[in-house]
């Protein structure tokens, strides 16, 4: 292809990428009863108090989304060594393209374009590891939390809650079985004769030890507290009676129950409040403060990120057939 034409497509396809992600992060904004809500309910409280919140709230993003560059950038070095500032462009660049595109898909192509050309499929494997150890956690913990909502407010017969935790521990037990045997998935994708081609890419499965994928698993968890964190600032600010406690196990379950929803519209900042009040419904009757509270964290956790992340677009090269 000539220079000229594909510097041209790249210029075109960058442009259309942010044009998407902005038209995409306005048509949220501009709708968001949740949002409008937020800022209705900050005006009730002590200005002092709620940029005190809010400044902790966004460096726990920052360190939510460094945590996470870290990882990526452990998880790569199987593939090719990248510097943490390479590793934070491209995560935050792979959030905008994640924000227009049906689960997330799009945070893959974001990130891996960061990588030399001939290792970009392999870097989609390595990705695939760490969101799998992701959501590892996710659902361990998650279903552990469910079974304390169902013991404490559903009122269920003892032989149903006895089912309901035995399925759950072998829940629990096949997802840490099978996260830290991550290798049986080359075994298992060797085995079917249409994907041996594909073996050169597969085998980044196996590269991964039992103690790196325990350091994954760290990077993981640590994420994983430091959004709760950031949920229990921000829902304590608006309803302080809600017991601690109570508070983190209902974030627990509210993670699991939204990890497993499938998202057609990516985002989808309804569902997310809907899904929370109904479970915060339990231990408290403010439900716009619920649903408000979701809807700020949604903002500075994933559209924030996203505009940034924009401006990694710029850097992107579509049709380098070097390293980059």
């Amino acid at each position: 292809m000539n220079p000229r034409v594909r510097k041209f497509l790249s210029i075109c396809i960058k442009i259309a990428i942010i044009g998407l992600a902005f038209s995409y992060i306005f048509r949220k904004l501009s709708d968001n009863q949740s949002i409008a809500d937020f800022r209705m309910l900050l005006t009730e409280l002590s200005a002092g108090k709620v940029w005190l919140v809010l400044s902790a709230v966004i460096l726990l993003m920052f360190l939510n989304w460094f945590l996470e560059s870290l990882k990526w950038k452990y998880l790569v070095q199987k593939i090719e060594n990248i510097a943490i500032w390479k590793a934070v462009e491209s995560v935050f660049c792979g959030l905008t393209w994640a924000v227009f595109t049906p689960n997330r898909i799009g945070e893959f192509g974001g990130r891996v374009l960061f990588l030399s050309p001939r290792k970009r499929i392999m870097g989609v494997v390595a990705m695939s590891v760490g969101s799998f150890g992701q959501m590892a956690v996710t659902n361990v913990i998650g279903s552990l939390a469910l079974f304390w909502f169902v013991f404490n407010f559903m009122n269920l017969n003892p032989f149903l809650l006895f089912g309901i935790g035995f399925l759950i521990v072998i829940f629990c037990g096949f997802f840490l079985l099978f996260y830290f045997n991550i290798h049986w998935i080359d075994g298992l994708l060797s085995g079917i004769n249409f994907m041996q081609r594909y073996k050169r890419f597969f085998i980044i499965f196996a590269r991964y030890n039992k103690s790196e994928l325990f350091r994954i698993m760290i990077y993981c968890i640590s994420r994983y507290l430091v959004y709760t964190t950031q949920y229990y600032l921000i829902i304590h600010l608006l309803v302080p009676d809600i017991r601690a406690f109570d508070m983190i196990m209902i974030l627990f379950v509210f993670y699991f129950i939204q990890s497993a929803l499938p998202s057609i519209d990516l985002l989808d900042i309804g569902v997310r409040a809907g899904t929370a009040s109904y479970f915060f419904a339990f231990v408290t009757d403010q439900e716009l403060a619920i649903m408000a509270s979701i809807a700020s964290i949604w903002l500075i956790n994933l559209i924030i990120p996203a505009i940034l992340g924009s401006v990694f677009v710029l850097k992107l090269k579509f049709f380098d057939s070097s390293a980059n």
